[in-house]
This record gives C-alpha cells, sequence and structure tokens, in this order.
C-alpha cells in the first residue's frame, strides 16, 4: 500500500515538472507577445482607459 502511494506522488512530482517545462517553454517563444501585451495594459492602466 505504501509503496503504490509513493508511485503516485512520484508520478505527480513529474507531471507538475512537466507542467512547468511546458510553462516556461510558452513564455520564452511567446515573450515579445506577453511583453507586448502586458506593457500596453499597464499604458492603458496608467493613462486611465481600462
Amino acid at each position: 500500500m505504501m509503496k503504490l502511494l509513493k508511485q503516485k506522488r512520484g508520478m505527480e512530482m513529474v507531471q507538475v515538472a512537466i507542467l512547468v517545462a511546458i510553462a516556461v517553454a510558452l513564455g520564452i517563444i511567446f515573450k515579445s507577445q506577453i511583453t507586448a501585451f502586458v506593457n500596453e495594459v499597464f499604458s492603458k492602466l496608467d493613462a486611465g482607459q481600462f
């Protein structure tokens, strides 16, 4: 029973690591678009147009 529980925990850690890696990769790939979007949102917030 404990062995099965430890295997599930290990698989959860692998899944989390894969999701983090995917998020980082997407962030690197779409860095310019994300930066442009964030800059646009903050400029509208500063201008009071949001």
